[in-house]
């Protein structure tokens, strides 16, 4: 089943929505065929004028109409998602070809090779019904929208005032286009709109996660800034004395250059623990920003971890692993719950992650198949004699349990009094 259906569930939220819109205007050619394909046999059936080429040449306009629609609508869609121009010169063509149609049929209609009344209002018709609704597609503004449907309705009812046919076949017509397109455009735009904003979504999503990296390594720049920033200005100024001193021959500058040193060791010990605490993660910090981030990207977060007391190495670990579970949350799959479960006791650690979901292909949980972000965590946990499970825990879920040792100090530890954190 999951091979089957893993073409859908793999893709994102996103990607589910283009798929979608993408094939029912991709199925609006067969519907079109379907609609006016057998009305010229039918009306040479029924009528001894219409010649056999006037009927072949009627199904080929058909055919050509509704492959032009479709081919617009595809590369409108690709416009509204961003990876195509916006399809001008395609749209300018199948306006002009709608024209040119609903002249000759009209033409026809009035020379009698076309008789049949029903036949006639349904190529004119349907035809520019399909045409505004395609042209809708191409556009991004509301008016302009509103214009093409006016516009697609009177070149559909002015060739039958043109050509004689009277005032009231022409209204009857116009009518006809401006309630039946109107609709149809008015679903197209909708589409489109709505295509436009999940795409817009999904690029900000990705905005922000670059933007919380991008924010990160300036609050590292910003620390070393401040560490090294003070220590260097302090180091140069002693060492221009130390000169000063040594050049007068003053013993003061070995005094000098011995704060220096003792300067520097100083810097190289800040400097290292910059780094280990941006290497480091605090296993409370990032249960909260695992809340929020979720939150904010409408997945629904529970965390249930009470308070407990655990050595800063079995913390750091567990909020690595709360750090690159969350992540591959966001990217990965479409989740809308996520639940977050800490617990201790029997001398080991237990953090439980799993959300619904997911999209993992066959195997993913196999040995050598799962991603470089679990391969890091199995590493960081094994270097505290932890273990890492993840896998599916049952149809579209996905789990995460990371099991850390505790210390036997630690075995005994009890939760400090305090409540849980539960957020649905």
């Amino acid at each position: 089943m999951t091979a089957m259906t893993g073409w859908w569930t793999r893709r994102s939220a996103a990607e589910k929505v283009e798929l979608y819109t993408r094939w029912t205007f991709h199925l609006m050619a067969p519907v079109e065929l379907v609609t006016l394909g057998g009305l010229p046999l039918s009306s040479g059936g029924r009528s001894s004028g219409i010649g056999t080429g006037l009927t072949i040449g009627l199904l080929l306009w058909v055919l050509a109409h509704s492959a032009l629609c479709w081919t617009v609508s595809s590369r409108a869609l690709g416009h509204t998602t961003g990876r195509r121009a916006r399809p001008a010169r395609l749209a300018v063509v199948l306006a002009a070809a709608t024209v040119l149609g609903d002249l000759v049929v009209a033409g026809l209609w009035a020379g009698g090779a076309l008789t049949d009344d029903s036949v006639v209002a349904s190529l004119l018709v349907v035809t520019s019904v399909f045409t505004a609704g395609t042209l809708v597609l191409c556009l991004d503004r509301v008016r302009h929208m509103a214009y093409a449907v006016a516009g697609t309705a009177l070149a559909a009812a002015l060739p039958v005032a043109v050509f004689g046919h009277g005032v009231p076949e022409s209204l009857i017509t116009l009518a006809a286009v401006l309630l039946g397109g109107g609709a149809y455009a008015a679903a197209c735009g909708f589409s489109s709109w709505l295509l436009g904003v999940v795409q817009e979504l999904e690029r900000s999503r990705d905005l922000k996660a670059r933007l919380a990296v991008a924010e990160e390594r300036l609050r590292f720049g910003r620390d070393l800034h401040d560490v090294m920033g003070r220590n260097l200005s302090v180091i140069a100024l002693k060492s221009e004395l130390a000169v000063q001193l040594a050049r007068r021959g003053r013993a003061e500058s070995v005094d000098q250059m011995v704060e220096v040193q003792r300067i520097a060791q100083e810097s190289q010990r800040e400097v290292r623990e910059v780094v280990r605490g941006y290497r480091e993660a605090d296993l409370r910090i990032e249960l909260e920003g695992a809340r929020g981030v979720l939150d904010a990207a409408g997945i629904g977060c529970a965390v249930d971890a009470p308070a407990l007391d655990l050595p800063a190495g079995v913390q750091s670990v567990l909020g690595w692993v709360v750090r690159e579970t969350t992540t591959n949350v966001l990217r990965h799959g479409d989740a809308r719950h996520c639940a977050i479960t800490l617990r201790a006791g029997a001398g080991e650690a237990v953090l439980t992650v799993e959300n619904d979901g997911a999209a993992v292909p066959d195997g993913a949980a196999a040995p050598g198949r799962t991603g470089s972000g679990l391969a890091g965590l199995r590493e960081r946990l094994g270097a505290v004699d932890g273990t890492l499970e993840a896998g599916p825990a049952e149809p579209q879920s996905f789990r995460v349990i990371a099991r850390v040792p505790l210390p036997a100090s630690r075995k005994n530890a009890r939760p400090t009094p305090q409540k849980k954190e539960t957020v649905a």
